[in-house]
């Protein structure tokens, strides 16, 4: 299915609202290359083609050495994964993967990586700060977390309301655990399936959404920057870079604190 059909859905036409936001420009995340260059960093679910070489954020041609994280040796997305020096981000360069949730990286000490890297993972959560909470902790003081998510108004997601923070606050005080269905209802009702072709119809969505435990596929909250903010601030990142990103990429980095 083309790019073109895939955006129609949504009621405001593609061109005109990515009209309104445009304004990305890959030399702003260059500007902070020295973030990732000779380092070492870990990537939440990864690989991503938006990391890649001729990607938009091209992390992967700057780092010394990027670890993966998978919450399973199968996935819908990397299929059949081995823990051990098997995560191959790029021609040539592998690190360590790790099969572990990414919300609890008991697998990591404190203080290990130059840089986090997460794209299109968080939504994933049922317990998102849980994961940003893990995500801060292996993180070198001065690291930076870089994170991509989707934008609602040109995925399937478009119908939906935005998750408020006080809501995810309530999931990772009362830690809410990644077999949670809390929204499934909202979710099937508001799918868009027919701008998420993997979906087939929505007796198909429905089965294996009740399956996430095992999928992971099911975004159980929707992000705007204002939220993402507010997560960078309650753990007290600070805020470096947003940006937008064809063709839905929303993209924020902040820095841990020295202290």
């Amino acid at each position: 299915m083309g790019l073109t059909k895939y955006i129609k859905r949504p009621k405001v036409e593609f061109g005109k609202l990515w009209h309104k936001i445009k304004g990305y420009n890959r030399n702003k995340f260059l500007a902070f290359a020295s973030s990732f260059r000779d380092k070492k960093g870990l990537e939440i679910g990864g690989p991503s083609p938006i990391f890649r070489k001729k990607g938009f954020l091209p992390v992967y041609t700057l780092a010394a050495q990027i670890d993966g994280v998978n919450f399973s040796n199968s996935t819908v997305w990397e299929g059949e994964i081995s823990e051990g020096n098997t995560y191959q981000y790029a021609p040539n360069h592998s690190g360590w993967q790790y099969i572990c949730e990414g919300n609890d990286l008991k697998k990591i000490s404190d203080n290990s990586y130059d840089f986090v890297l997460s794209s299109h993972n968080l939504e994933h959560y049922a317990n998102p700060l849980k994961a940003v909470a893990e995500w801060h902790r292996v993180l070198k003081p001065g690291g930076v977390l870089l994170m991509i998510l989707p934008d609602k108004r040109f995925t399937f997601d478009h119908q939906r309301s935005y998750s408020a923070f006080d809501h995810l606050l309530e999931d990772y005080r009362n830690n809410t655990g990644e077999d949670d269905l809390t929204h499934l209802e909202e979710i099937l009702e508001k799918h868009d399936v027919y701008m998420d072709p993997p979906s087939a119809n929505r007796e198909f969505f429905k089965e294996r959404s009740l399956k996430n435990i095992e999928n992971r596929c099911l975004h159980h909250h929707v992000f705007n920057m204002e939220l993402l903010n507010q997560i960078l601030v309650h753990f007290d990142f600070k805020p470096l870079y947003t940006d937008h990103a064809p063709p839905y990429h929303m993209i924020v980095m902040g820095r841990k604190s020295d202290k």
